[in-house]
This record gives structure tokens, sequence and C-alpha cells, in this order.
């Protein structure tokens, strides 16, 4: 027994050796690409974005792809060394919550951990990091629903205060103000990490319709379906009904009417550049980032949105991209909260 743990145990430290060689200054030969996620990847949002991405770059690449879904967000350091030890060449950490954890296995077990909010945490060769901001498209979605409200009133509805939906949420606020600088903005959190809690969504964007938004812009990945509830079950007022724009994923499919729009993220191009770092040694050495130029960030265009409408936000597009027009990006919670006309949040 004690000949078998030496044996077992050299050929674990040999395969951390064999991977620490890769995070040394060799460049790496990927064979698999696995992604964790809290929720099921099925959310039409941050979760399911984030597994078809990585699926789609494993099949581009042609790697193995290793789904591990519905993790939660509790300690998901097991799973990590699981990951590692079926030889995953890459593990995306796609959660917030998993970002003190990864860098702290991949120091363990050599294996490179991409991570979201925690830049000043990247390590060449070891962990990057990859906060994404859709502030952009954010903003486009902010002038649009300026236009189009009728009440003169908009929400904001988020399940938390990560960086990257607090980079839209002012985003879409300054869209707001940059259009029509008389719309009351209407800001509520549903908690510090409600994520996933659709009934609290649903209460919290009643609320906010009670207060006269007609137009919602909801940042929640499963919570976000909640959002949706309270807005399809709202009477419609004159023939008036309150609208809904989504981010991340396109729920087009499941609409029932109440879809305006979306700021689509893909991820692929950011995945692959990942990949192709690792290949490349250059891994773990800057940033990765979503942008309307290369459509990785884009709004939705659906039957709702009246063609001039439309073209007014292909037009201010254009002027994004050429640099006319200059969208700030702000992450801290604070900041975001000051640019709204009033503030609800669940602390």
């Amino acid at each position: 027994m004690q000949r078998l743990a030496k044996q077992f145990g050299g050929l674990v430290m040999g395969s951390v050796f064999a991977a620490g060689l890769a995070t040394a200054g060799l460049a790496a030969e990927v064979s698999s690409i696995a992604i964790l996620v809290p929720e099921q990847g099925t959310d039409y949002g941050w979760n399911q974005q984030g597994v078809d991405a990585a699926r789609t770059v494993a099949e581009q690449q042609g790697i193995d792809f290793i789904p591990a879904e519905g993790l939660g967000y509790g300690d998901v350091r097991p799973t990590l060394r699981e990951l590692a030890e079926e030889g995953a060449g890459l593990m995306i950490a796609h959660a917030s919550g998993y970002n003190t954890a990864a860098p702290e296995i991949a120091a363990e077990t050599g294996i490179p951990v991409a991570i979201v909010d925690r830049p000043e945490d990247i390590k060449a060769g070891l962990v990057a990091d990859y906060t994404l901001h859709g502030h952009e498209g954010a903003y486009m979605a902010g002038q649009l629903a300026a236009m189009l409200t009728r009440t003169g009133t908009v929400g904001i509805v988020v399940s938390g205060e990560p960086p990257s939906w607090n980079s839209q949420s002012a985003g879409f606020a300054q869209g707001v103000k940059a259009a029509n600088g008389d719309v009351k903005i209407i800001y509520a959190v549903i908690g510090p990490a409600a994520y996933g809690d659709a009934a609290g969504g649903r209460r919290v964007t009643e609320s906010v319709i009670s207060a006269g938004a007609d137009i919602i812009f909801g940042q929640g990945n499963g919570s976000s379906f909640g959002m949706i509830q309270a807005v399809e079950t709202t009477p419609a007022v004159d023939g008036d009904k309150v609208w809904f724009i989504d981010v991340i994923g396109d729920k087009s499919s499941l609409d029932k009417g109440y879809l305006l729009s979306s700021v689509l993220w893909n991820m692929v191009p950011v995945y692959n550049a990942m990949v192709e770092d690792l290949k490349a040694d250059t891994f773990g050495t800057k940033s990765y980032k979503i942008q309307l130029s290369d459509d990785s960030v884009k709004l939705l265009q659906t039957d709702h949105i009246p063609a001039e409408a439309w073209d007014s936000m292909m037009a201010l597009r254009d002027q994004i991209i050429a640099g006319e027009v200059t969208v700030d990006l702000i992450t801290d919670a604070q900041e975001v909260r000051g640019l709204m006309t009033s503030v609800e949040a669940q602390e």
C-alpha cells in the first residue's frame, strides 16, 4: 500500500510539474477547456453564454470540452481539483464568487485559470481575468429606452453590483440622460448576490413598475425570469404595456411580446484569445474585453423596435466606434447610484 501511495503521489507530482512547465515559460499544448458555472447553462444569460462559448471554442480549437454546471456560489475548490485531475488544460471560473478559490488551485496544481472581477490578480502563465463590460451596448439601450418611454420613467433592476453589472447600469443611465435629461431613472438592487432569485426579481421589478417605470433594464441571470414575469403580468394602461430590456443572452424564443431588446454578449472571441495566449505563452499578461466594433457586444433588434428608432441606434453605434461618442466606464457601485434619480436597495 505504501509503495502504491508513493507511486500515485509521484504521478500526481509529475503531472503538476509538467503543467507547471507550461506556466513557467514554455508554450502550452491545450488539450481541453473546462468551465465552472454556478447555475445551469440554460438561463439565456451569463451561465448559458459562458457554457455555449466555451463549447464553441473547444469545437473550433479541436479540443475537449468539460462543463461543470449548477455548482452554486459556495466553495468550488474540490471541483477545481477534480477538473485538474481530469486533465483540464484551462479552467474558466465563470462567477465572481470563484475568484479567490480559482487562483489558489491554479497555484496548487499548475493548471491555468481564468477569473472575473479581479484584474489585479492576474499572473503570467497562470491566472487571467476577463471582467467584461457591455457599457457601450447599455448606453445604446439607455438611449432607446429614453426615446420610447411614455411615462418619462425607466427602471434598472440588478441582482447584485459586480463590476460588469455596474458598468452597464452606468452606461444605461448615461444613455438615458444623453437622449432626454428629463427622464427619471429608478435603480433597484434585489440583494448583494441575488443572481438566481427569481422571486426577488419579480417582487422588486413590480415595485419599480408601481413607481412609474414603463421600461425595465434587467440584469439578473436566473432572477431575470422573475423580472420578466413582473413585466408580463402588469396590466396595460390605455393599450400601453411595460417593456423589458435584457442583457447578455437572447430570450427572443421565450418572448410573449414584452422583450424590447437585449445587450448581447459574445464570449467566443474572449475564450478563443485565452487558448491562443496559452499556446503563445502570453496567458495572464493582458486584459480581455468585449466591444461594439467586433459585435462581441451588440444591441438585439426585435420587431418591437420602431424602424426609425433602430436606425438611430445604428447611427449611434457608428459614432461610438468612431470615438465621436464616449461612454464612461464606471464600475464603483456608489458612483453608479449617484447617476440615478432614486435608489431602492435590499441591503
